[in-house]
């Protein structure tokens, strides 16, 4: 009879202790539910409509997943567009960052002002960056032009040819490489000396003990800036939207219109927020799938301390 008690106290305690947590957690719950489980449930129900913000929102079915697609051209344009910088702008700037962590990665007169030179343009953002960069890369008058003629060669027209628009968006993307330097910087120091010693002892060279000891130990640093850098790189708009021949969005012949500039001018140019928001919903399905390749993948080179992989 006791012992019933006893445990009768005893859940009625937990019932209050969990009730309490949940008192406790009730804003973020709350807050969870109203601005982001909400709206997403929201847009996946609008992305089966005809919604135009103002409204109408008709259900429709899948037409605008049909539209999308088989009828508007636009969309694999961007979508090719976005593609196409994410696989050439995130293993560049990767390599980028990894390199200068690496030159950097010494002891010398100064080192913290290099370090701090090349963190710098990652802390920079805004359309100042932008309007910055539309200068540099000025056919004509441009700095990048100039030091290309020092040595012969003749610069590209960056953003008025379509062949090049892209490029010059990375370009300035990996400029800005500094905050993966910096992560490098951090994991390159976290490196037991030991390792270095014991591979010195066995006769390794200056590149046997990069490839075989400080590669393998950064790996889970690499592994999080390329996820990162490729979830960020399929965000991409501000680049598209600014930097546009005659400020116009995307241009010239659409060689700058990402995806998520495609879906903005969709939902906020023609008011088609229905079918903005489907768009919406297939880049994260495909986010999510290359993830989960990624994170298949790792299994196989990503090392973490004491073995585990």
């Amino acid at each position: 009879m006791a012992r019933t008690a006893a445990g009768s106290h005893g859940s009625s305690l937990s019932r209050r202790e969990s009730l309490q947590g949940y008192i406790f957690a009730s804003p973020w719950i709350v807050g969870f539910l109203l601005f982001t489980a909400g709206p997403l449930l929201f847009s996946l129900y609008a992305s089966f409509t005809n919604y135009d913000i103002t409204s109408r929102m008709d259900w429709i079915g899948i037409r605008n997943y049909d539209t999308m697609f088989n009828h508007d051209p636009l969309f694999w344009k961007s979508l090719r567009n976005t593609l196409y910088f994410v696989a050439v702008s995130v293993p560049l700037q990767t390599a980028g960052g990894l390199l200068l962590a690496v030159i950097l990665n010494r002891r010398a007169p100064g080192i913290r002002l290099f370090r701090t030179v090349f963190y710098l343009p990652s802390i920079l953002s805004g359309v100042g960056v932008y309007v910055l960069w539309m200068m540099l890369l000025s056919p004509s008058a441009g700095l990048v032009n100039l030091i290309l003629s020092w040595v012969g060669i003749d610069g590209p027209a960056w953003l008025t040819d379509p062949a090049w628009t892209k490029n010059a968006v990375i370009l300035m993307k990996i400029w800005g490489a500094g905050g993966m330097m910096l992560m490098y910087l951090a994991s390159l120091q976290s490196v037991p000396r030991q390792l270095y010693e014991a591979a010195e002892l066995d006769g390794a060279g200056k590149l046997r003990r990069f490839w075989h000891v400080t590669l393998p130990m950064i790996t889970p640093v690499i592994f999080f800036e390329i996820v990162t850098g490729m979830i960020g790189g399929f965000q991409i708009f501000q680049e598209g939207y600014l930097m546009g021949y005659n400020n116009d969005p995307g241009a010239p012949m659409n060689s700058l219109l990402f995806y998520n500039l495609h879906m903005f001018l969709k939902a906020f140019k023609v008011f088609d927020m229905g079918y903005a928001m489907a768009m919406a919903w297939f880049l994260f399905l495909i986010v999510l799938v290359l993830t989960l390749i990624n994170l298949t993948l790792s299994r196989f080179w990503v090392h973490y301390e004491g073995g585990e992989r």
